[in-house]
């Protein structure tokens, strides 16, 4: 085991509450359990495995984020392998070389407090990033359409805190294919894409959602409209 995973699972076991750890589980609807801790303790053990622990080079990062997500018996493990993804240390791995790793644990999570960090965070900074835009376009684009729901909810949610540098032509490429689909997930994701960006231009968001009203579901109206005034 690598010092910085056992760190990191110490760390979390110090700060367990089993009775909270229940009602976690039973919220998120989780088959894996929790150990009980809030966020702000994740965090903190976070912080001090990494700094004690650093680690060389891509494939180390890598590595260790897959020996944390893969190895995890409790949920907060992995919350622990996402903020290894996005610690400052390793903003250099911030690169398409990274897309494999974050499309396994968008697949293999397949759940919103997984996925939607590493599409608005992770992927979506990349997006912002000039040097990455063109790379990864096409490919949001490609898995707006792909049969795997939680990589078509990255797709449409990437550009979530874009604000300015969102790319409207990508945006509304990733919803068009995605308009009609039941799932709920899907539904919340692009009420949600589009109320962020309402933010930015709320004149925008008004003429798509009134140009697409008979396609958007309700949930997604509702959602896009909350700001729009």
């Amino acid at each position: 085991m690598r010092p910085l995973v056992r760190a990191v699972r110490t760390g979390l076991l110090e700060h367990r509450d089993p009775v909270r750890a229940l009602g976690m589980q039973a919220y998120m609807k989780s088959s894996m359990p929790y150990l009980g801790l809030y966020t702000v303790q994740v965090r903190a053990v976070c912080r001090r495995a990494f700094a004690a622990h650093p680690l060389f080079g891509f494939h180390e990062w890598q590595d260790t984020v897959r020996e944390l997500w893969d190895g995890a018996t409790f949920r907060e493990e992995r919350y622990c392998a996402i903020e290894l993804t996005g610690d400052r240390r390793y903003r250099v791995h911030q690169t398409p070389a990274a897309i494999p790793l974050y499309e396994e644990l968008i697949v293999t999570g397949a759940w919103w407090d997984y996925v939607d960090p590493i599409a608005t965070q992770r992927i979506g900074g990349m997006l912002r990033d000039g040097a990455h835009r063109r790379r990864l376009t096409p490919l949001m684009r490609a898995w707006s359409t792909d049969p795997h729901l939680w990589k078509r909810r990255t797709a449409i949610i990437c550009q979530v805190g874009g604000k300015d540098a969102t790319d409207l032509d990508l945006l509304y490429a990733c919803l068009e294919p995605n308009l009609a689909d039941r799932d709920f997930f899907i539904r919340k994701a692009i009420g949600w894409a589009l109320r962020d960006y309402s933010r930015t231009d709320q004149d925008e968001v008004a003429r798509y959602v009134a140009e697409h009203h008979d396609r958007l579901s309700g949930l997604s109206r509702r959602e896009a409209l909350k700001h729009v005034h």
